[in-house]
């Protein structure tokens, strides 16, 4: 199906699908070997342990290098555009791309240094990965609308920005919920010490996640009608 679709639009589209997949198999794993609860355990939990954790830390890898080929050739295809629209700084394209390349490092991060090994550069890793995919996004969103009406629709402009909105109020009481809870583990249950603040930052946690894959899904569209050649030029002395 993904070799089917035209231009480039299987490369954001395996992007959403892997992830998505690394997200639920490693949940799945987690809750029936018994090393979490299956109310909202925050993301990393669910690749802490043995087998889960091997699975998570491979597709997260992975999920993370799709994203950086995806979001370069989004940079190729905004710069293309800008080419006869002139509707945007290369610069701010450049800083954009930045800005997405240090969220899949981040990326990169947390899947390589598990949570209870690791912790505080695990939890740098995800500060990095979180903050950094919101700003790109919403600098997507921006963009997008500067780019109407030759390059986007309002209407996918609109879905965009909503997502963007989303994952922006998400990702603050996030980090205000989690930076109340005051121990590291990943076996919670109702009623203890800080479970609350746990509970509502692993929510908004999946919240933003989940608001990555469905603005990677808006780029599919565009991908369709760009493609990337390979050219070869033999010289003879």
């Amino acid at each position: 199906m993904l070799c089917c679709m035209p231009g480039v639009a299987f490369v954001p589209a395996l992007l959403v699908s892997w992830s998505s997949a690394a997200f639920i198999i490693s949940y799945a794993i987690a809750v029936l070997e018994g090393h979490v609860e299956p109310l909202v355990p925050y993301i990393s939990d669910t690749g802490t342990k043995p087998p889960e954790s091997g699975v998570f830390g491979f597709m997260i890898n992975i999920s993370a290098l799709l994203g950086v080929i995806t979001m370069y050739i989004r940079y190729l295809l905004i710069e293309k555009q800008n080419e006869s629209s002139h509707f945007i700084r290369s610069s701010c394209n450049m800083f954009s791309l930045c800005i997405g390349l240090m969220g899949c490092t981040g990326m990169g991060i947390v899947a390589t240094f598990q949570e209870l090994a690791v912790p505080s550069v695990h939890d740098i890793g995800a500060l990095v990965a979180f903050g950094s995919g919101v700003v790109y996004i919403t600098l997507q969103s921006i963009i997008s609308y500067k780019s109407c009406p030759k390059w986007n629709t309002y209407f996918v402009c609109h879905i965009r920005m909503a997502i963007s909105a989303i994952s922006c109020i998400a990702f603050v009481p996030m980090i205000v919920f989690a930076s109340q809870v005051s121990m590291t583990k990943i076996d919670w249950t109702p009623g203890e010490k800080d479970y609350t603040y746990h509970f509502m930052s692993a929510i908004c946690e999946w919240t933003v996640a989940f608001g990555f894959i469905f603005f990677f899904l808006t780029f599919i569209r565009d991908f369709q009608r760009f493609s990337l050649r390979i050219s070869t030029e033999i010289h003879e002395d």
